[in-house]
């Protein structure tokens, strides 16, 4: 990330001293500042320290002493409104696309008195693109694994109050989490966020266990990896030829994700996998934001060599990549997917792409009336809707479209 954060290389100790002095309560340096407030997450870092610290847990320290600068009441403002926001959004967007019955799935239920074998833990704003997570669920019913579902703003993981520098609101939010995960008694935590990965996993369990909560940290797993681990149970299933040339769009933030991803894709009769050779950057797309430019940069590289090389499917693995580049597909020669809707094809599973088929609308009357019913049976109004669809779906769009719609525009 130094070229695109315009970092200065010539005195790297330098920068890291600086980084070091904000976590320790000092003033920093403009390096150490940029380099911790650039830090999309990759974690490349993190096996290149040979003194074996994570530099990562670093910055996201670095970044929180930033973020503190604000002052207490500023900083609680900032995390109430980011996470008010990101409610709705999640509340709103995945009622306009499952029925009350579906949408039951994601509740969080009494563990009862039988432990499944894995907890799937949503987060939150993978709701906004349900039928990831109904993928997930599917694939786990063929595969015979018991489970219970948890997620939700009401579960959050606390990152939106961390990076807002609440430390005393994320730590409650995040403590009351992993609690919550020990009551299920499942063997393990199967997370799809991969922000939701690393603020539990990296954040704030270790701090558990060294507060002596050590029984409330269950392992943490990502499901990707998960499935990987099961690819011999999983073969089997995948019975179907999907006669599709695929791209991956990855990111590495997440240790073992990307090949994972690959392996699974791999082993699915008929694919061709083919290395699009992008920059692999971030634990998710959203994580760019600080460098808007970048972003758009990657996205147009990813479509061009998507387009290059001839795919019929352009194939993410997380959910906020896929609510930014699915409405691309309106203006080139292939799909985007999320590649668990190419191995539940070979499964014979499908879940309709409600989102993107709302996104390609690109219209928020259109929009607004296709979905009035099911807000109606949700009891959401359709201000509020309007609302929702123009924050967390519309204005979504890093790198604008081709050509513009003139009802969008």
């Amino acid at each position: 990330m130094t070229g695109p954060a315009g970092l200065d290389r010539a005195d790297p100790a330098g920068t890291v001293d600086g980084a070091l002095d904000l976590v320790s309560g000092g003033e920093g340096s403009p390096s150490a500042e940029r380099w911790a407030s650039a830090c999309s997450g990759s974690g490349a870092c993190i096996p290149a320290c040979g003194a074996g610290v994570n530099p990562r847990f670093m910055l996201s320290l670095a970044k929180l002493t930033l973020a503190q600068r604000r002052g207490e009441e500023a900083q609680r403002k900032a995390g109430a409104v980011a996470f008010r926001a990101m409610s709705r959004g999640v509340r709103i967007l995945s009622r306009i696309q499952l029925p009350p019955a579906v949408l039951a799935r994601f509740e969080r239920e009494d563990p009862g008195e039988t432990a499944p074998e894995v907890l799937f833990y949503t987060g939150c704003n993978l709701l906004k693109t349900p039928h990831i997570a109904l993928l997930c669920f599917d694939i786990l019913d063929a595969l015979s694994v018991s489970y219970a579902v948890m997620g939700g703003p009401g579960d959050c993981c606390g990152v939106l109050q961390f990076r807002a520098g609440d430390l005393d609101g994320a730590e409650r939010i995040g403590y009351r989490t992993v609690e919550r995960f020990s009551r299920f008694r499942a063997g393990a935590v199967l997370s799809w966020c991969p922000t939701c990965q690393v603020q539990l996993g990296e954040n704030v369990m270790p701090g558990m266990a060294g507060s002596g909560e050590a029984r409330l940290t269950p392992e943490l797993e990502a499901f990707v990896v998960f499935l990987d681990r099961h690819l011999d149970r999983l073969k089997p299933h995948l019975t179907r030829p999907v006669n599709k040339r695929v791209g991956l769009h990855e990111h590495p933030g997440v240790a073992g994700v990307s090949a994972a991803a690959e392996r699974i894709l791999r082993a699915v009769p008929g694919l061709d996998f083919v290395d699009l050779a992008q920059p692999r950057v971030g634990w998710m797309c959203n994580m760019l934001q600080p460098l808007p430019d970048y972003k758009r940069s990657v996205h147009a590289g990813l479509l061009e060599a998507a387009a290059d090389a001839g795919v019929d499917a352009l194939a993410g693995v997380y959910h906020a990549c896929h609510r930014e580049l699915c409405s691309h597909e309106r203006d080139w020669p292939f799909e985007v997917v999320n590649f668990l809707e190419l191995v539940g094809e070979s499964m014979g599973l499908r879940r309709e792409d409600h989102f993107k088929r709302l996104k390609l609308m690109q219209d928020v009357d259109a929009i607004v009336a296709d979905v009035s019913e099911l807000a109606a049976d949700h009891g959401l109004r359709l201000d509020d809707v309007r609302a929702a669809v123009l924050e967390a779906m519309l204005s979504e769009q890093p790198l604008p479209l081709r050509v513009a719609s003139p009802a969008h525009a």
